[in-house]
């Protein structure tokens, strides 16, 4: 092109300034690949005035022109020029560099009328001391210089707040996204930035100031979903159960009606604070929820809150939302709410039984069996070798391989066994003994249950080996419990003893264990026992395991139905024998 001159280049760097804005609000996207435009107008300057910047980094560079151009007439289009290059920087998340470039820009005098108190932010401090220079009329700007900076001073508080939750500084964040909150930013922005508050507020100990934030975001702008989001969290977090369920069905109605997004408040300014915000935290505290997710979550929280018919229906609609189109329907990233499809089908199981639906129940959990059978191995094992090398060796990821796939068959294996509990007791409650205790012994006498229980175990597979100990006993008590009820005592004993064998101390178990002597006519051990049972605290040995890990949701309704239902009257009976015996020794 032409070589540069002093007397154009005004007008030279206005034009760049205002082509590279209207690049950036053409993509409508986070700035990238426009630096390189302001680098050759630099350079340009440069060679203007005699001198050279090749081979300088930008930051080098950017201190050679303000340090070297001091024509009048070039302060202003260097100034936009340099807010440009900073919004740059911050969509980068370089607030160092950023920083640097705004102490060049400002003189000492400005610096000084500023003064930056101590604990101030930096970066906030050297923006609002930078002084915009007067812009001549006569060249006309798409987006004003002094706006540019409003709209740094949101970004910059913004994306510091930001990184200072990430860094779990809450005090500080909180100060830095309120500054941003009073800043120049849209509705949509502003939103966002109340409902990170909201997460800061709640992360803090604070669930009524994070409510308050989060309901401010929803005023400023309904469709910021992600503050209805977190809204239901911190009712769940202060076991506002109603108050939970009534934000999930508007979140779930919001959802579904799947409303256009409303334009920007501020269609005139090219260069934007959401532009220049989008890190990884923020779009994590913004994720927006598939009314999948909100659909399980329903259902999930009316199970746990004893809301069975309510849980059935969810459940049921979203079974239905699957046969839609599982890539459709269920998203699969990390952050996820779904726990695995399996479970899913458990726990609908679970609340169609409590809601008297048995053969639906039964019904649910043959398709997890069905499903889950082809994938569990015909052996399993899962000890942890002796040895450890101390460093890594070539085969260490084959082996980590080897690892996934064990828990995987062991997620497998609990899934199927699940499913004969489940089906075990919903025969128990339609009055079918005989089936029940069919269903009950497919998985009491299954095979890979007992070849997955090793003495040594690897941590990592703990928590499914809990489970699978969990459900074997579970089913050994609802077997049990069944073999009383069709007068076959000894068969019972048999079981509650194997019970106690794999989870001693276990409460429900050792009620029976007491029940089933008695009902055999071995008073004397069934009082011993009892009396044993009776001087520790209740379960105290049989619920260490897995404490701090509680057990998945599809079980709950078998603990409780597992629950010895005649402690009052099995006890009253025993003190009453030792009470005859005491007073007669040769009974």
């Amino acid at each position: 092109g032409l070589p540069p001159a002093l007397p154009a280049l005004p007008l030279e760097l206005t034009v760049l300034y205002n082509s590279l804005l209207f690049a950036t609000g053409a993509s409508d996207s986070a700035i990238q690949g426009e630096a390189e435009g302001i680098r050759q107008g630099l350079l340009r300057v440069l060679e203007a005035c005699g001198a050279c910047g090749q081979g300088l980094s930008t930051e080098e560079l950017w201190q050679k022109v303000l340090q070297e151009v001091t024509a009048e007439e070039l302060q202003a289009p260097l100034h936009r020029l340099g807010a440009l290059q900073a919004a740059w920087w911050l969509a980068a998340s370089r607030l160092g560099s950023a920083a640097g470039l705004f102490r060049l820009l400002s003189n000492a005098e400005d610096l000084e009328r500023a003064h930056c108190s101590e604990g101030e932010n930096e970066l906030l401090y050297l923006l609002k001391a930078w002084r915009v220079p007067a812009e001549a009329a006569s060249l006309p700007l798409v987006q004003s210089a002094e706006d540019l900076k409003e709209i740094l001073c949101t970004a910059a508080a913004f994306l510091q707040g930001l990184q200072e939750l990430e860094a779990g500084n809450f005090p500080t964040a909180l100060s830095l996204l309120q500054e941003a909150a009073g800043g120049f930013c849209s509705k949509k922005v502003l939103a966002q930035i109340y409902t990170c508050l909201g997460c800061c507020a709640q992360r803090m100990g604070k669930p009524q100031t994070a409510l308050q934030h989060l309901k401010r975001a929803l005023q400023v702008d309904f469709q910021c979903l992600p503050a209805l989001s977190h809204v239901a969290a911190v009712y769940h977090e202060l076991g506002e159960t109603e108050a939970e369920l009534q934000a999930l069905a508007l979140l779930y109605e919001a959802l579904e009606k799947k409303t256009p997004a409303a334009a920007s408040s501020s269609p005139y300014f090219l260069i934007r604070t959401e532009l220049l915000v989008h890190t990884p935290i923020l779009a994590s505290l913004l994720r927006h929820r598939h009314p999948s997710e909100v659909k399980y979550l329903l259902a999930q929280r009316c199970l746990q809150d004893g809301r069975v018919a309510d849980a059935v229906e969810h459940y049921l609609d979203f079974l239905a939302l699957l046969q839609e189109g599982l890539q459709q329907q269920v998203p699969l990233d990390g952050g996820s709410a779904l726990p695995r499809i399996p479970e899913v089908f458990l726990e609908a199981a679970s609340a169609l039984e409590q809601a008297g639906r048995h053969q639906d129940a039964i019904t649910m959990c043959e398709e997890v069996i069905s499903r889950t059978t082809d994938l569990i191995p015909r052996t399993l094992r899962v000890e942890e070798r002796l040895e450890q090398p101390e460093c890594p060796s070539p085969g260490a990821g084959l082996a980590g391989g080897l690892l996934s796939q064990k828990k995987e068959s062991l997620c497998c294996l609990a899934w199927r066994a699940a499913g004969y509990l489940h089906q075990g007791w919903a025969w128990a409650k339609l009055g079918e003994s005989k089936e029940a205790v069919t269903q009950f012994s497919r998985e009491c006498l299954e095979d890979a249950v007992s070849r997955s229980m090793c003495l040594s175990v690897p941590e990592s597979l703990l928590p499914e080996v809990e489970v699978l100990q969990k459900i074997r006993l579970l089913s050994l008590i609802g077997r049990g419990a069944q073999f009383l009820e069709l007068g076959r005592h000894k068969e019972a004993l048999l079981d509650f003893q194997h019970g106690l064998q794999i989870l001693p101390g276990d409460p429900a178990a050792a009620s029976y264990l007491v029940q089933a002597l008695w009902k055999l006519d071995r008073k004397q051990e069934a009082a011993a026992h009892w009396q044993k049972f009776s001087q520790s605290p209740a379960g105290e040995d049989g619920q260490q395991e897995g404490q701090g890990r509680p057990f998945p949701l599809y079980l709950v309704s078998c603990l409780k139905q597992a629950t010895f239902p005649h402690s009052a009257s099995l006890a009253r009976s025993i003190r009453d024998y030792l009470g005859t015996t005491s007073r007669d020794p040769s009974s």
